[in-house]
């Protein structure tokens, strides 16, 4: 960090972003670019070379047939051996697509990567290897896997991500995609056990609950994950989450149970108020003069019409309160 440092307190409501991820071991190899010429350079030497080659082969076979065959069969000797190498080096040139790069290797030992597009000359004694550095999608499949309090949920996960070290995917792992696979899953079983679906407790995050700090800590678990194949996570974000379908129907009545409990405790606090606002306004206003008697059954009366599930029924008294 540049600049002045500065002491922050933590935020207790900020989410914990610290990942429990495989230490892994550190890259042997980094890319870095390789030698290369402009590949229209390279093809035009090669194409005159062939040609000269060509006019020493005939020049040779001329002066051999004038009687100077010393230096005949030297020019044709000199023309073929052009001519070959010319033809060789041909193999140099190498096209490079756009979102694609060319990881070179000189016997066996990795001497660089080319990333720009067009044709471009190497030592055609290397070999080349094609890798797309295009933004990719990963998808999981359907896992399921048990929550924090050991509820059976179903959830998948979408990655998009890109290679950004071309040598050290090919030379760091197996094989990349499958790397990448294998542990965008294993970071979602990670993350699904860690949490609960709903968390009971309302500070608590949760799967379905909290899906921005889930997801953020996800692509941090990620990055960690795969970072040793030179893979960079761009976003992660989770395609399918819901409860198994063994309890499914349990839990969607316990979540409307839930809803019903919460809907009539806004109600009575609405009631409530409703109730206190009519006795102050009929006090206020000197309507009528109210007992403690009579102020118990306009309230018993109000929350009554005021909570019911349905209209209420009026009935007249033509007495009194008392009678």
């Amino acid at each position: 960090m540049t600049g002045q440092h500065e002491n922050h307190h933590p935020d207790a409501s900020a989410p914990d972003l610290s990942v429990d991820a495989p230490d892994m071991p550190a890259p042997q190899v980094r890319e870095v670019a390789a030698h290369a010429i402009p590949g229209g350079l390279g093809l035009l030497l090669t194409v005159l070379g062939v040609f000269a080659g060509v006019g020493l082969v005939i020049g040779g076979a001329v002066l051999n047939g004038d009687g100077a065959g010393t230096v005949g069969v030297t020019l044709l000797i000199l023309g073929v051996l052009l001519a070959i190498t010319s033809f060789f080096c041909m193999s140099g040139v190498k096209m490079v697509a756009p979102g694609e790069a060319r990881v070179i290797q000189l016997f066996g030992r990795y001497v660089g990567t080319i990333r720009a597009d067009g044709l471009r000359w190497i030592n055609p004694l290397t070999s080349s290897q094609k890798i797309s550095t295009r933004v990719r999608n990963h998808e999981t499949a359907v896992l399921k896997v048990n929550d924090a309090y050991g509820n059976p949920i179903e959830l998948a996960a979408i990655v998009v991500w890109k290679v950004e070290d071309t040598a050290q995917a090919l030379f760091e792992v197996d094989d990349f995609l499958e790397f990448v696979a294998t542990q965008t899953e294993a970071a979602v079983r990670h993350i699904a056990i860690e949490y609960p679906y709903d968390a009971h407790d309302e500070d608590g995050l949760s799967l379905r609950g909290n899906a921005e700090e889930i997801t953020e800590k996800l692509g941090v678990e990620l990055t960690a994950r795969v970072q040793a194949a030179g893979v960079r996570i761009i976003e992660s974000r989770f395609s399918h989450l819901a409860y198994a379908p063994e309890i499914a129907s349990a839990m969607l009545q316990r979540q409307q149970a839930g809803a019903v409990v919460a809907a009539r405790q806004q109600i009575i606090e609405g009631a409530v108020g409703m109730v206190e606002t009519a006795l102050l306004r009929i006090a206020e206003q000197d309507i009528v003069e109210l007992d403690s008697e009579r102020k118990a059954a306009m309230v018993s009366n109000l929350m009554v019409v005021l909570c019911g599930d349905r209209s209420a029924q009026p009935v007249l008294n033509t007495g009194t309160l008392y009678q």
